[in-house]
């Protein structure tokens, strides 16, 4: 099965889901909503694998609750991605992991994330994917013990250069 050409800059659209649960310090607090971004990296296929780096921004307006409490939002969420896969031609499946900041009402913390994506070119300039991705921050807002967990879903449109 021959390879597919990867290698190139692309940018584009992400439509997604994210689920908040917070831990220790935080455990109790959970939301989920919708969220939405940008993103724009570069690829290299070596021939059958495919190594690449990315950034990627979603905008959420997650409320976190406690019990029917209202304790905050989730406002925003960036990455800094690695990926690597391997190329079935039009489809590459890959692996990815990195940083990620999470804004939130209570104030921003630094984690990190990883998870597994599909990419297919639907043609040589556009490229349909989803990615499930499980986030991990801690010390939100500089408080010991305030941490979460998240877990999002996203379909992506992308263009290539």
């Amino acid at each position: 099965l021959p390879g597919g050409d990867w290698t190139g800059f692309y940018a584009g659209g992400q439509l997604g889901f994210l689920d908040v649960e917070g831990d220790n310090a935080a455990a109790g607090v959970d939301g989920d909503d919708i969220s939405y971004g940008l993103h724009a990296g570069y690829n290299y296929d070596f021939g059958l694998w495919v190594v690449g780096g990315e950034l990627e921004y979603d905008w959420t307006d997650l409320d976190l609750t406690a019990g029917a409490a209202a304790v905050g939002s989730v406002d925003s969420v960036w990455r800094a991605k690695l990926k690597g896969g391997y190329d079935f031609g039009d489809t590459l499946l890959y692996a990815t992991a990195g940083y990620a900041d999470v804004d939130t009402s209570l104030g921003d913390a630094d984690g990190h994330f990883y998870g597994l994506g599909v990419a297919y070119k639907v043609t040589e300039q556009f490229i349909v994917s989803g990615e499930v991705l499980r986030h991990e921050f801690d010390d939100i807002s500089g408080t010991a013990n305030l941490d979460a967990d998240a877990n999002s879903f996203s379909i992506r449109g992308s263009f290539r250069f």
